[in-house]
């Protein structure tokens, strides 16, 4: 393993990106150098909150050929990231990728294909994966039984510069395709089972999205064990923020359910700090004593102390720097981001079509 920083060019300077260079900035192994937007302002604010001479650029090629980096982040729309991702590993970098990997099932393949043919480094960013509260959920998932029965949703009443940020995302993607692919891959942790099936349902809340476009869907997938799991996701300001915040697993044995009082109430909806919150973990057993009652009380596991949303991109980030440094497998990593955006794409096409969708 070598102590040489690797120099880390950033694209994007959103909500995440922001969040991803921090990382970078607070991480010995990794040294910034280069970042490349669309927005200056955004560049800018981005570029004084880390300090140091930092090169920027408008365009991602431009910046690719002048700063020639051991690695990159994108963090930009879905509609960039296969010809990003595919420029970049052509240019010998490994690549962290923001969810989902691309905006299509092609251009995702496309981009696991050149990684596995380049031999270089691939991470998706399924931030739930670091965050040791749903690392709990979807372990203790694991005692309750077959089939499972997950519910799941986060409907986002959005305004102002939130609203614009949903739609400049949905000029290209739905929401259930975009923060679908996080929820349908913690079922697949849960249920360590082959989906089979897909449906999905739609609808058109405004006039200001693309002709064709949804802000609102839900699908429901089918699992070869049996499990089936359904999930929601809406954007706009006309978006209720009643049970906006689910998230249940149910088996024979009992169910667990997170209890997010902050994060599921009135107002939060649209806090993106608060979407990976969980607070607490209900484990409730279905067990019936010799009087037809449960047998045991529910317990309650307290997750209050967790990390904040920058240290859960820290911890993505530690993963990739250790995944380069000593030269992880990623093929399952890999993979599991196929499935996930094969099942969210079908849920579309579903609705598109008005069938179900056999995988």
């Amino acid at each position: 393993m070598s102590d040489k920083k690797l120099r880390v060019l950033c694209a994007g300077a959103g909500h995440m990106g922001a969040s991803h260079a921090r990382a970078y900035a607070a991480l010995d192994g990794f040294e910034i150098c280069g970042v490349v937007t669309r927005s200056e302002g955004s560049r800018a604010k981005l570029m004084e909150e880390l300090g140091g001479e930092i090169p920027g650029f408008n365009d991602f090629h431009e910046a690719l050929a002048a700063t020639k980096p051991d690695a990159v982040s994108i963090s930009t729309y879905p509609d960039t990231h296969a010809e990003y991702a595919v420029a970049a590993m052509e240019a010998g970098a490994d690549i962290f990728v923001e969810k989902p990997l691309a905006e299509t099932v092609a251009e995702a393949e496309k981009i696991v294909a050149k990684a596995l043919e380049l031999g270089r480094k691939v991470v998706i960013g399924y931030i739930l994966r670091v965050h040791p509260s749903w690392v709990k959920f979807i372990e203790m998932s694991h005692s309750l039984g077959k089939p499972l029965v997950m519910r799941m949703n986060l409907n986002q009443q959005s305004s102002g510069e939130n609203w614009e940020t949903h739609k400049n995302l949905m000029a290209s993607i739905p929401p259930v395709v975009d923060c679908g692919v996080h929820y349908v891959d913690v079922m697949c942790q849960m249920t360590r089972s082959k989906p089979i099936r897909v449906s999905g349902i739609g609808a058109r809340l405004s006039d200001e999205l693309p002709e064709g476009m949804v802000n609102y869907g839900q699908l429901q997938v089918t699992f070869e064990d049996g499990s089936v799991g359904w999930y929601e996701a809406g954007w706009g300001p006309m978006m209720s923020e009643m049970a906006f915040f689910v998230k249940d697993v149910v088996g024979p044995k009992g169910c667990v359910t997170i209890e997010a009082k902050d994060a599921g109430a009135g107002g939060a909806s649209d806090n993106v700090d608060a979407h990976t919150k969980t607070e607490s973990l209900r484990l409730h057993h279905s067990e019936l004593g010799p009087d037809g009652k449960f047998a045991k009380a529910d317990e309650w596991i307290d997750t209050e102390d967790e990390p904040d949303h920058d240290e859960l991109c820290k911890r993505e980030q530690e993963y990739f720097l250790k995944a380069i440094q000593e030269d992880l497998d990623l093929s399952d990593h890999m993979n599991d981001a196929l499935n996930s955006m094969r099942i969210v794409a079908a849920a579309h096409e579903s609705f598109l079509t008005g069938k179900m969708i056999e995988l």
